[in-house]
């Protein structure tokens, strides 16, 4: 087609091709600016609380038999006392016995075979010296002697293989304890390794507590005061020494275990207590998980410019993470506001704007 045959139409094509042009050049130089949920750090009082929880073992341990059969004889219950060495529960001892009695009928036979293996040895060898045997029927006689020999030291072994067996059918306790539960009743065929009673070391002990999930920002070794709920007045130190990884995904609560120092008598295994965190209030200053970012192990958060616009990072010390939640030790002042959601996905200076959920 001729563009001179049409030449009202030469000029206003033009300008709208410059004009879609410095439309897209704006495009391209127009940066785009992020939404990014954000809060404004601030500090929080962490009062003292009392949780109420019960005494158990710090040890404790379910034994079974190592073989299966069925349960004849249980001498315990919850709450005996046992010491090392006590008969817990017993099973039906007669497969083992007569398993028992033939590994000795085997042993008797290999060492009657051994014997006269070994006299028709010993007889062929003096036969042999006058020339009245070959050297081919006493290399014989030897080589059955041998046979015997090992049928002997199988048998042997066999036999102890069943008096072991035997001793397995007897369950008994290894060390001074207290029974806390039993997971079998006579004339139940129980399995090789399932629980029939657990006993549990009474000297160690501690106070077990659920905690709120979110709650349980007191670090390994904070001191508490544990009481008895039927006798407020008798208290004892303790240090927490264990707090759940996770919480409980029905109740959201996370098992925390104070250890007891010099425990009384009163605080007996399954006692109901009361443990209170000690010492004054103090303020924590918390931050979202999702907030911290790693760089060549260093903690990072990104610092939101109300100014500017735009996110630098800084570096941070933090606590172990509880219920989401990071106690910064460092790094941070009240009043300053952090990005707390895409800590990866973001730039140095990169631009940003606060988005309509980002917390105050």
């Amino acid at each position: 087609m001729s563009w001179s045959r049409f030449p009202h139409l030469v000029l206003p094509i033009a300008v709208l091709l410059l004009l879609a042009g410095c439309q897209k050049e704006e495009e391209q130089a127009t940066e785009v600016v992020r939404p990014v949920l954000s809060m404004i750090v601030s500090e929080r009082i962490d009062a003292a609380a009392s949780f109420a929880g019960k005494v158990q073992p710090k040890v404790q341990t379910e034994l079974g038999f190592r073989v299966i059969g069925r349960l004849v004889a249980r001498d315990v219950t919850v709450g005996d006392a046992v010491v090392a060495g006590a008969e817990l529960a017993a099973l039906d001892p007669t497969a083992f016995e007569l398993a028992l009695r033939s590994a000795k009928a085997d042993l008797a036979s290999a060492e009657a075979t051994l014997s006269n293996a070994t006299a028709a040895e010993e007889r062929l060898t003096a036969l042999l010296k006058t020339d009245t045997e070959s050297q081919a029927t006493v290399d014989s006689a030897q080589q059955s002697r041998e046979a015997a020999q090992a049928s002997l030291i199988r048998a042997t072994a066999g036999l102890a293989k069943s008096e072991e067996q035997l001793s397995y059918t007897k369950l008994k306790s290894n060390f001074d304890g207290i029974v806390t539960a039993t997971g079998a009743e006579v004339g139940q065929v129980v399995s090789a390794g399932e629980m029939v009673v657990t006993v549990a070391r009474p000297g160690e002990r501690d106070a077990v507590v659920d905690v709120p999930d979110g709650i349980a920002l007191f670090p390994i070794g904070t001191p508490f005061s544990v009481a008895l709920q039927i006798n407020p007045d008798l208290k004892v130190n303790g240090t927490v020494r264990e707090i759940a990884p996770a919480a409980d995904p029905v109740t959201r609560t996370r098992r925390v275990k104070i250890a007891l120092d010099n425990p009384p008598v009163g605080f007996r295994l399954g006692t109901t207590i009361t443990a209170t965190r000690q010492g004054a209030e103090h303020e924590l200053m918390l931050i979202p998980s999702t907030a911290v970012f790693e760089r060549e192990g260093k903690r990072f958060v990104w610092i939101v410019n109300e100014r500017g616009g735009d996110v630098t990072a800084r570096e941070v010390e933090v606590g172990a993470d509880v219920g989401g939640l990071r106690p910064v030790t460092a790094g941070l002042k009240p009043g300053e506001r952090i990005a707390t959601a895409g800590a990866h996905s973001l730039e140095e200076g990169q631009k940003v704007k606060i988005s309509d959920g980002a917390r105050s």
